[in-house]
Order: structure tokens, then sequence, then C-alpha cells
């Protein structure tokens, strides 16, 4: 729950900044479906790049979590990975809940793009 509040701080910041560029830009409001849907799409590029490139965003990376999966996380596992964190957002956090109930301690979004998010230590130089 703490990389997703980091993460969500990071994407709010992502949201302003956009946002208050086009308004500058266009010198005119920024409501409705066009921004709802940009946000929708910062969202989904933001998650998608970091679990494809890094196996972790920044929140994850803050609390020491990464995913791990069988082979490459392709863009098709972001996607479905994304829709499992959104399934369990609209469920009122039923899918991260759904931990408790799995015998591998798996949300929904693990379930749906065949990952896992695992903690790891921190390594200590020996220098």
């Amino acid at each position: 729950m703490g990389a997703f509040i980091y993460d969500t701080i990071v994407l709010c910041g992502i949201w302003v900044f956009s946002i208050v560029i086009i308004v500058t830009v266009s010198g005119r409001e920024f409501t409705g479906a066009w921004s709802q849907t940009l946000c929708f799409l910062e969202a989904f590029t933001f998650f998608c790049f970091f679990w494809m490139h890094k196996g972790q965003t920044i929140g994850m990376l803050a609390w020491r979590l990464r995913l791990e999966t069988d082979g490459v996380f392709t863009l098709r596992r972001a996607l479905l990975r994304f829709c499992g964190e959104l399934l369990s957002i609209g469920s009122v956090g039923l899918g991260y809940y759904w931990i408790w109930i799995d015998s591998d301690r798996r949300s929904w979004s693990d379930l749906l793009s065949g990952s896992r998010v695992v903690r790891y230590s921190k390594r200590v130089s020996t220098n």
C-alpha cells in the first residue's frame, strides 16, 4: 500500500505538470473526457514503462519490492496487470486483500499478469 501511495504522488505530479502545460499553451480550461483520457493514458504509460523496463515502479523501489515473472514482462502482461490494478481499486481493495486468500500470496493483478511482487533485501557492500 505504501508503494501505491508513493506512485500516486508521482502520478499526481505528472498530471498537474501536463495539464498546466496544456492550459498555458491553449489558454483555455482543460476538463472533461479529454483530461480524463490524458490522465488515464499517462497512468498506463507510467506503470507499463516501469514494470517492463525496471521491474518496479518508483514506489516499489522505495519499499524494496519488485516484480518477478517467468520470462520477459511484455506489454500484454503489463496491460493485464494494469487491468488487475483497476479491478482491485474498483472493488475497494478486494484484489489486494486477495493475497490473504491465495496460497502464493498473489493479488488479482499478479494472477492476471502471471507475475508476483516480492520483497528484496538491501544489498550491503563489503568493500
